[in-house]
């Protein structure tokens, strides 16, 4: 789903096709996103619905689009997770952000518990490819409600390369 007007069975979260994304490579040249912040306990998200919620209410309000619902999320620190929500234009008393670069992307499904082993995959999957990384987001492409409906729960590794 590329619009946001279009309602996911869920009422939620659309359903994810990983075709798109795996093994994918990508060039953005300034991709426009809005950044916000997620409060984390040891990596776990405490008030990420609530960010969502709030980023949610800017976008619709300035009547923008979330390209392939696209959510990228950075883990800071054990104590912080920095999410940006990619958009089709300036989203008003929203960080508004671009990344530029090339990127490389892998689908993985399953248990965030299976995390590590996601990103030691991702590493050999690079390093085999001959590509340097810059820094990795994850996308979780569906709450855990919706992952259960759909009974997949894919996330996505993104990483800026040299």
């Amino acid at each position: 789903m590329n619009q946001q007007s279009e309602i996911p069975e869920t009422g939620c979260c659309p359903k994810f096709d990983p075709t798109v994304w795996d093994e994918h490579m990508v060039e953005w040249d300034n991709k426009r996103f809005i950044k916000d912040q997620v409060l984390t306990l040891f990596y776990m998200p405490v008030n990420f619905g609530l960010v969502m919620q709030r980023l949610d209410k800017m976008v619709r309000k300035a009547d923008a689009i979330i390209p392939d619902y696209l959510c990228l999320s950075d883990h800071t620190s054990k104590w912080n997770m920095d999410v940006y929500l990619a958009v089709d234009r300036d989203v008003p008393e929203a960080n508004n952000i671009t990344l530029s670069g090339k990127y490389v992307s892998k689908v993985y499904e399953g248990p965030y518990k299976d995390t590590y082993k996601w990103s030691g995959d991702f590493d050999a999957f690079v390093m085999e490819k001959g590509l340097v990384v810059n820094k990795c987001y994850m996308w979780y492409t569906t709450c855990p409600k919706c992952a259960k409906v759909y009974g997949k729960n894919y996330v996505v590794i993104v990483a800026d390369i040299a």
